[in-house]
C-alpha cells in the first residue's frame, strides 16, 4: 500500500486518535491544577513525539536485530490496527483508565494513549515501505502531533461544545475507517506472502 504525505498524516491521526483520547486525558489530569494542565499535555505530546521519532529512524535496525521482515511487520501491524479499531467502535464498559494519584508522567498519556503499539508499528511500516521518503514521514508525524496537542489543549472546550456523545460517535466513525485500512493492509500482506510462497 503506497502512502502519500496526506494519507500518512490521516492514518497517523486515526491511530493516535486525539478526540478519542480526550476522556483519558481529562480523567488523568483531574488531580492536576488547571494552570499546570497545558504544560503536562504539551510535555506528554513531546514525549510521544520523541518516541515515535526514535522508532521512525531506528525501527528498521530494530527489525533487523529481531530478525523480522517487512512483511511480518505489515501483517502484525494490520492485526494490531484491527484490534485497536474494534476497541474504538466497541469501547470497553469500564470506560477510561482509572485515575492515577499525582501528576501523570509518560504513562498513560504519552504511552500508550498517543504512542501506543499501533502508532509505533505504523511509523516503522511507513519507513519500511518507502525509506527514501523518511523526511516526508517526519513531516506527517509533526502535523499529527501538532493536531493532537491542539485538540487535547482544547479538550474541555470541545467536550462542552459538542458533548460527549458527539465525541464518542466521531471516535466510532474513525474506528470504522481504521478497520477498512487494517483489512486492506492485511489483504496486501497475505497477497505478498502468497506470492513469496
Amino acid at each position: 500500500m503506497s502512502y502519500t504525505f496526506a494519507s500518512a498524516t490521516i492514518l497517523l491521526l486515526l491511530i493516535t486518535d486525539p478526540l478519542g483520547n480526550i476522556p483519558i486525558f481529562a480523567n488523568a489530569l483531574r488531580g492536576v491544577p488547571p494552570e499546570r494542565r497545558a504544560r503536562v499535555i504539551l510535555r506528554e505530546v513531546l514525549i510521544a513525539f520523541a518516541l515515535l521519532l526514535v522508532f521512525l529512524f531506528f525501527g528498521a535496525e530494530f527489525l533487523r536485530v529481531m530478525n523480522l521482515s517487512d512483511l511480518s511487520l505489515q501483517i502484525a501491524g494490520a492485526v494490531v490496527l484491527f484490534l485497536i479499531a474494534l476497541r474504538m467502535i466497541f469501547p470497553s464498559a469500564d470506560g477510561p483508565q482509572a485515575e492515577l494519584p499525582g501528576e501523570p508522567l509518560i504513562v498513560p498519556l504519552a504511552i500508550p494513549a498517543l504512542a501506543g503499539p499501533s502508532a509505533l508499528a505504523t511509523v516503522m511500516l511507513l519507513v519500511a515501505q518507502a525509506p527514501e521518503r523518511r523526511w516526508e514521514w517526519v513531516g506527517a508525524l509533526c502535523v499529527t502531533m501538532a493536531v493532537c496537542a491542539v485538540v487535547l489543549l482544547m479538550a474541555e472546550r470541545i467536550q462542552r461544545l459538542v458533548g460527549e456523545r458527539v465525541v464518542m460517535a466521531f471516535e466510532r466513525l474513525m474506528g470504522l475507517i481504521l478497520v477498512a485500512i487494517s483489512v486492506e493492509m492485511l489483504i496486501r500482506g497475505i497477497k505478498q506472502l502468497a506470492h513469496q510462497l
